[in-house]
């Protein structure tokens, strides 16, 4: 975790910002993992669940070696075989039999999985078992509009609403209803702000998630946290392992986490925690998905405006930076401060590692000023 957490504190100055709107156009790929069948229409209305494409992937190819548990030759299997190429077995079919010593002893190989006979390997007298296919469903994920079809692959789906992107996040696609569960974005939650009507939520806290208000969540069945931070120590007792530097949101836990701000202890930026107050009990499309490396995700959490039509492009994530751009600080000493730019200085200027680099003045949330390098923030999209 300490290695992830320095990635990010180094990685992240090539990034794109972070988005934190009330009103944005969103738009999101849903691709199957090979080709299928899309089973929706351009321009067609979706709801989150609503399965976009459908395909199967290729069951496991099982190996019997009929020709070991018989003790026969190879060439011998095909006349002992009681089944045929093509035909569907259950677990404990029959599918060889020797012809004994007059008839009785008769040896007899019973099926170890169910599936279809595949082939036969002369060889070495193998039976090759195809286990069922297992069906993949991709669904829309959020509540919007089909604006383009992949043929045999997916669709695209658009949807225009609330945005709020993340440094970091556990955990994959869910959805549930905002509830705040705190007074304030400075505010740690607790486990004792869990409640126990809080099954298929989303809870935001503020500064801090605590590990025993993640068990305390899971128990309850919430879908999702949000808070300005979590502490790394917590993560690792909460997955039972340490996180390294590749794409989350493929753990095996029953919710999905999101840090805004940072790790340890950071309040919520306050117009972020805001812009939740004002979304509370609307469902929330969340994904707890992060990469922080080439081809960066973010974690985020999308809440549809309901009735509302597109009225611009989506866009890329990346922001300009100038006079007024408000930009988190993603390197000490000031890590996960918003402020907002008053300065752009054109002329390089040398740095405490000595290198001369383009730096920027802003103006802390608390009203400090500070000049740091340009490659040390990112932008917050809004």
């Amino acid at each position: 975790m300490h290695r992830l957490l320095r990635t990010i504190r180094l990685g992240t100055a090539y990034t794109p910002g972070l988005t934190i709107s009330a009103d944005h156009v969103v738009r999101r790929t849903r691709r199957l993992p090979l080709k299928g069948d899309v089973l929706v229409q351009l321009n067609q209305e979706v709801e989150p669940t609503t399965v976009v494409a459908r395909t199967e992937l290729p069951g496991i190819l099982q190996s019997v070696k009929v020709a070991e548990k018989l003790s026969v030759e190879p060439g011998d299997v095909p006349e002992l075989l009681t089944v045929r190429i093509g035909d569907s077995v259950e677990e404990g079919v029959l599918l060889a039999e020797s012809k004994g010593l007059f008839g009785l002893f008769k040896g007899h190989v019973y099926s170890e999985y169910a599936g279809t006979i595949e082939t036969l390997t002369e060889r070495s007298g193998h039976l090759l078992i195809r286990e069922p296919p297992t069906p993949v469903e991709v669904s829309a994920y959020m509540k919007g509009k089909v604006v383009e079809i992949l043929p045999e692959e997916g669709a695209i789906i658009e949807t225009r609403g609330a945005m709020i992107q993340g440094i970091f996040g556990i955990g994959g696609e869910r959805l549930g209803a905002i509830r705040i569960a705190v007074e304030s974005p400075d505010e740690t939650l607790e486990a004792s702000h869990v409640r126990e009507d809080d099954k298929e939520k989303v809870l935001i806290g503020g500064a801090c998630v605590t590990f025993d208000a993640i068990k305390a969540a899971e128990k309850a069945g919430v879908v999702g946290l949000v808070a300005g931070a979590v502490r790394d120590m917590d993560l690792v007792k909460y997955l039972g392992y340490d996180i390294g530097v590749a794409i989350t949101g493929q753990e095996a836990i029953p919710l999905s986490l999101i840090a805004t701000e940072g790790f340890g202890r950071l309040a919520m930026a306050s117009h972020t925690f805001e812009l939740f107050k004002s979304l509370e009990g609307k469902q929330a499309s969340i994904n707890g998905a992060t990469q922080i490396r080439a081809g960066v995700i973010r974690p985020e959490v999308i809440v549809p405006i309901e009735g509302a039509a597109s009225r611009e492009k989506p866009t890329d994530g990346y922001g300009t930076l100038e006079i007024g751009t408000t930009v988190r600080i993603i390197r000490e000493p000031y890590f996960g401060r918003l402020a907002e730019v008053t300065e752009l200085p054109p002329e390089l200027q040398r740095v405490e590692s000595g290198s001369s680099v383009r730096v920027l003045k802003a103006k802390l949330e608390g009203g400090e000023e500070v000049t740091v390098p340009r490659a040390n923030v990112e932008i917050i999209a809004t």
